[in-house]
């Protein structure tokens, strides 16, 4: 023999086996510790459901409602929640070991803007040809970096060499 299929959501109507309930009617009026069958009743009488609100209580909190009305009112809530959700993205800002001052300027204003929308932000610093022989010189720009950017973010991921650049990650405070 199968067991029944779980259903997801409150417990509604016939589906509370439980011998006593604690009911709270349409208005919201408390109406105290009462047989379920009670509450099954008023619910029919007021032409709505009964839902199990708090089954973990003792007695179980039930209210009389309109359970088509309660899910989708429990679908909205969700769907504002996952809107107001910030998903954090890795923005990314390269460099090289000899920028100019203004470039470098410009790198720090877009790096500012990103921590301003709460990004993180991949500073790679990429070498090439002869530069690769004085990876000081990218050392000493990343902690130009790490020190100018102290005040708004930290240092997620300390300066190191990966192959021919070197990594550097900022997340916002």
């Amino acid at each position: 023999m199968q067991a029944p299929p779980v259903k997801d959501g409150p417990r509604i109507n016939e589906d509370i086996r439980v011998p006593r309930v604690l009911l709270i009617d349409q208005h919201g009026e408390k109406q105290g510790v009462m047989p379920t069958s009670a509450a099954l009743e008023a619910a029919e009488e007021a032409g709505l459901d009964l839902v199990e609100i708090v089954p973990n209580a003792d007695p179980p909190v039930c209210k009389i409602l309109d359970y088509g009305k309660f899910k989708f009112q429990e679908q909205k809530k969700k769907n504002e929640a996952r809107k107001r959700q910030k998903v954090v993205e890795i923005k990314e800002i390269k460099l090289r070991p000899n920028i100019d001052i203004h470039d470098y300027e410009v790198k720090a204003r877009s790096m500012h803007r990103f921590f301003g929308e709460g990004d993180k932000v991949k500073v790679t610093l990429r070498f090439r040809g002869r530069e690769l022989a004085h990876p000081e010189l990218g050392m000493k720009l990343l902690q130009q970096v790490k020190a100018d950017f102290e005040p708004v973010a930290k240092v997620e991921y300390e300066p190191r060499m990966e192959g021919r650049q070197m990594i550097m990650i900022l997340a916002p405070k």
